[in-house]
């Protein structure tokens, strides 16, 4: 069976002319914008305009560019070999939402290589809307044929064990400071895309529940949220607000990105610069971040095995569970597959 996996993820600008259209890409997606067009057009030329500025900035301190794209390939070539190891014919394709190589490409890639099966894999464990939906939608409009859509997988084994082997080997490696508390910063969302029966909130509240317990039991464990823009309320706490509770209570903290699995701004500047100068301010005395997992064994092993059951499988909507995992309440939920179905 040749089987093509094509791995979602958001994609980052290449070099810093890029960063303003990436932006753009970005917001005029209806999926982060809601308005109708012509005011959504407007609305992005106006923020990617306006942000461009402070962006290339940041993406400066990385390079002048993005190591998003770099880091899935890796990925790819990682999850390529664990197939074929598990005797699946695959080869892994890169389709990035808001910056090359777009979904186009990889449909006309993935076309050319014409496999008997199809898997779309996105590297977001926790499903929402405004991330997976936004990629399995674009893989259709651009005429992306059949295929298997694994929607999540917040507690899927190996992500789970990934995690928290980066956890326990950063705090050993730091000389595992007592007094300590671990914030597992999730990517942020406006409520009211929660309100509306998202269900990436809860899912990201699932991992957080799984990878604390396999931590030690004497750890202080909480859940927080990042990279906030805009007006509109958010969920949260926020990183920012946890950051300095946690100087205010005197404790040390050990940051885990939970819901990325590469890293790119939102790791190496959000969390490495400007979260660490904030605890810096807050008097927090030991501040740790443990690496995005990117090609741990145990992760790239668990995704193998998302992707063989999907290739052996005849349904068209797959998780890591036997049946869907959200509650009926989280109703943009895709997966309808429900244990107890009438």
């Amino acid at each position: 069976m040749r089987v093509a996996v094509v791995l979602f993820n958001l994609g980052g600008p290449d070099n810093l002319d890029a960063v303003q259209p990436f932006l753009f890409n970005l917001f005029s997606d209806k999926a982060i914008i809601g308005a109708p067009n012509p005011i959504r057009w407007a609305l992005a030329k106006f923020i990617s305009s306006t942000r461009a500025k402070e962006a290339k900035k940041n993406y400066a301190k990385m390079g002048g560019a993005s190591p998003l794209l770099n880091e899935t390939q890796k990925q790819a070539d990682g999850l390529e070999k664990a197939l074929k190891e598990t005797g699946i014919d695959a080869r892994c394709f890169l389709a990035m939402r808001y910056w090359k190589p777009f979904t186009k490409d990889a449909v006309n890639a993935v076309k050319e290589f014409a496999p008997d099966k199809i898997v779309l894999l996105p590297l977001y464990p926790q499903f929402s809307t405004t991330t997976t939906a936004s990629s399995l939608l674009e893989w259709k409009k651009c005429g992306g044929g059949d295929a298997a859509s694994i929607c999540c997988y917040p507690t899927e084994e190996g992500l789970i064990s990934a995690h928290v082997d980066k956890l326990i080997s950063t705090w050993k490696d730091n000389g595992a400071p007592d007094n300590l508390r671990v914030l597992l910063s999730a990517h942020g969302l406006p409520k009211k895309v929660v309100d509306a029966g998202d269900p990436y909130q809860w899912q990201v509240e699932q991992s957080c529940a799984a990878v604390k317990a396999k931590l030690p039991s004497d750890w202080e464990v909480e859940i927080c949220y990042q990279s906030k823009v805009g007006p509109l309320e958010w969920i949260g706490p926020s990183t920012d607000d946890s950051i300095q509770k946690a100087g205010a209570d005197g404790k040390n903290v050990l940051v885990s990105p939970i819901a990325f699995v590469s890293e790119h701004i939102e790791t190496l500047v959000e969390l490495d610069d400007e979260y660490a100068e904030l605890a810096h301010e807050n008097g927090v005395t030991t501040y740790l971040r443990a690496p995005a997992l990117g090609i741990s064994d145990e992760f790239i092993s668990g995704l193998a095995g998302l992707v063989r059951k999907a290739a052996l499988n005849k349904e068209s909507i797959l998780n890591s569970g036997e049946y869907r995992i959200c509650p009926k309440s989280w109703s943009a939920c895709p997966n309808t597959k429900f244990e107890n179905i009438g």
